[in-house]
């Protein structure tokens, strides 16, 4: 649970991990070419492996990459020195640009499963009062253990639903 609620934090937390998905991935790419920037065709393959860090780190949606004009005009935004080539500051910004909508859906995604599951499950205990055997059991669960478990049982049944696709 704790592990979920630390994916919420909100905007720093988003920045530092988008900061450590670009620095890892433009050391991995730079390495790869052999030179200090990266040309277009670096860009589309580092670009490649930020979106499959993404996929791989963050709950929710899997996300598809943007096609090579949308990478070529980006990347000409934040080309400051205008030489063809993107550096590590250009890249992080890059980076940012690309993936800012990203985290919209992630943030949305996380409310609904952290606010309507818990409340989804309160209801449900409150219907199970008056069926012979059940209410009984029922009562005798805690509220937070109860909400606790049917928002794990949603973020298990996503998680698999996600693995499925």
């Amino acid at each position: 649970m704790g592990q979920v609620l630390d994916k919420f934090h909100g905007r720093e937390w988003r920045k530092a991990q988008i900061r450590k998905i670009s620095d890892k991935v433009f050391e991995r790419v730079k390495n790869q070419s052999g030179r200090r920037n990266l040309t277009f065709e670096d860009m589309y393959i580092a670009v490649l492996l930020v979106y499959n860090d993404i996929n791989k780190r963050l709950p929710g949606p899997h996300f598809d990459p943007p096609s090579k004009d949308q990478i070529r005009s980006i990347m000409k935004e934040c080309d400051l020195n205008l030489d063809g080539e993107i550096d590590h500051n250009e890249f992080v910004k890059f980076i940012q640009k690309l993936t800012a909508d990203t985290f919209v859906v992630v943030s949305k995604g996380l409310l609904v499963t952290l606010v309507a599951a818990p409340t989804v499950a309160m209801a449900a205990k409150r219907a199970t009062d008056g069926v012979p055997g059940v209410g009984r059991v029922m009562q005798k669960v805690p509220n937070s253990i109860y909400a606790s478990l049917v928002t794990l049982a949603v973020v298990w049944i996503q998680t698999s639903c996600k693995e499925i696709e």
